[in-house]
């Protein structure tokens, strides 16, 4: 069965409260690392109906910064999907309220593995690119794949070196 990108697009507006900048009076970056992740699940979610959990952040780049006058738009889909992995990419918009311009302040690239009713790894479909947008990101998928594996295991090879004291 194969699901369109489309049936997994999520998109979140809101705005920047106070309490959600830092001491520069901008985003503060673990409110957004939060935000993204929250959005990502729900793209997971539409795209197998099932639990899924977040293996990785492959990537998160702050492209401008986020501040109080600005909405921020979140927009995620599905892009890419193993056997029971899957890889959704989430772009960030800044658009500011009193003047209407926006920008990319962020993209991030993250793994969700499905889960069945036993919390194991479940078969996922496949995902259906559609628009220009969605088949590059499609198309890309293999090498971020790759780097995010070699990743995985260079990660695997430093927690088996370090010590589980802390002082």
């Amino acid at each position: 069965m194969n699901i369109t990108c489309k049936e997994t697009r999520v998109i979140r507006t809101s705005r920047v409260f106070p309490n959600d900048i830092n001491n520069h009076h901008t985003l503060f970056g673990g409110k957004l690392l939060s935000d993204v992740d929250m959005i990502a699940s729900i793209s997971a979610s539409r795209l197998c109906r099932c639990e899924c959990v977040t293996a990785s952040m492959d990537s998160v780049d702050f492209l401008s910064p986020i501040r109080p006058t600005d909405a921020v738009i979140f927009e995620s889909f599905v892009t890419w999907t193993g056997k029971s992995s899957m890889e959704i990419f989430v772009k960030v918009i800044a658009e500011g309220l009193t003047t209407g311009n926006r920008t990319t302040a962020a993209t991030a690239f993250l793994t969700f593995v499905a889960l069945d009713d036993n919390g194991k790894p479940t078969t996922v479909p496949c995902i259906h690119p559609e628009t220009e947008e969605e088949k590059y990101l499609h198309n890309t998928a293999d090498q971020r794949a790759i780097a995010r594996k070699q990743r995985r295991n260079e990660s695997k090879e430093l927690a088996s070196k370090l010590g589980q004291q802390t002082l």
